[in-house]
């Protein structure tokens, strides 16, 4: 076990990752390119680790500025409930806020939904992406399939993420998640995380390909830590006052 044999297990991940490129990665980016011409915002969750795809989704820097993030805190911080409530190791087991939570999204009819989960079975991930669909969206999962194949749903439905989606990514994560065998048993060092990143940013690659070869200009982000920078994001954000969050 050693950072060489880690990077060696996670090559042919990566690999199997891009191969996605000419089937799912172009049916995703063509939910992007038509949400965001109807004036439309990317909404994505992950709870959990998961919530990194959803930071690399939304408020990046070379990202897209029509982007939210929709986080569990968002039940404190914007919908009155108590602080107590994050203390919870359930919390993303429970299917009873997600409908709140897509409410305080402020979603509108033209929004596309992205949601992570690695197992694609929790009741809070499951069930937001049940109302995401009774509202009409597009919604896209990315997901380890081969998790999911091999766990039970945690939703009263019995359903999973998969199950509502209109396209599937797989970020070829093993059951478990890890890859490195420990010599006294079990498995270490995850790498769903590290693919989620590779899809998000190829379907940014993706879409704005498609934008600026129709002769369009994508609104993205520039970094906040260069000159001109804030200036550049905050007048591009103020287009979506009400409907993109960048909360810590």
């Amino acid at each position: 076990m050693s950072a060489q044999s880690f990077v060696h297990a996670l090559t042919p991940i990566l690999a199997a990752v891009t191969e996605q490129i000419d089937g799912p990665i172009q049916q995703a980016a063509e939910l992007f390119v038509t949400s965001l011409r109807a004036n439309g915002v990317i909404q994505a969750f992950g709870s959990g680790h998961s919530e990194a795809l959803a930071m690399e989704i939304a408020g990046r820097a070379g990202g897209l500025i029509a982007t939210n993030r929709i986080a569990l805190r968002d039940l404190v911080l914007l919908g009155g409930e108590p602080a107590e409530l994050l203390r919870s190791a359930e919390l993303e087991r429970d299917p009873s806020y997600s409908r709140k939570l897509y409410e305080l999204s402020a979603a509108r009819e033209g929004d596309v939904f992205v949601i992570a989960s690695n197992s694609g079975v929790n009741g809070s991930i499951v069930e937001l992406a049940n109302v995401v669909k009774e509202n009409g969206h597009p919604l896209i999962a990315i997901t380890s399939l081969q998790h999911t194949a091999g766990v039970d749903s945690r939703h009263p439905s019995g359903k999973k993420l998969i199950d509502f989606a209109d396209v599937v990514l797989d970020n070829q994560a093993p059951y478990g998640d890890s890859v490195l065998d420990l010599p006294g048993g079990g498995k270490v060092c995850a790498v769903s995380s590290i693919t989620a990143a590779l899809i998000a940013q190829m379907l940014v690659a993706e879409v704005l390909r498609r934008l600026t070869a129709a002769g369009e200009t994508p609104p993205v982000y520039l970094s906040a830590n260069i000159p001109g920078g804030d200036e550049h994001n905050n007048a591009l954000e103020a287009q979506y006052a009400g409907r993109i969050r960048r909360t810590a």
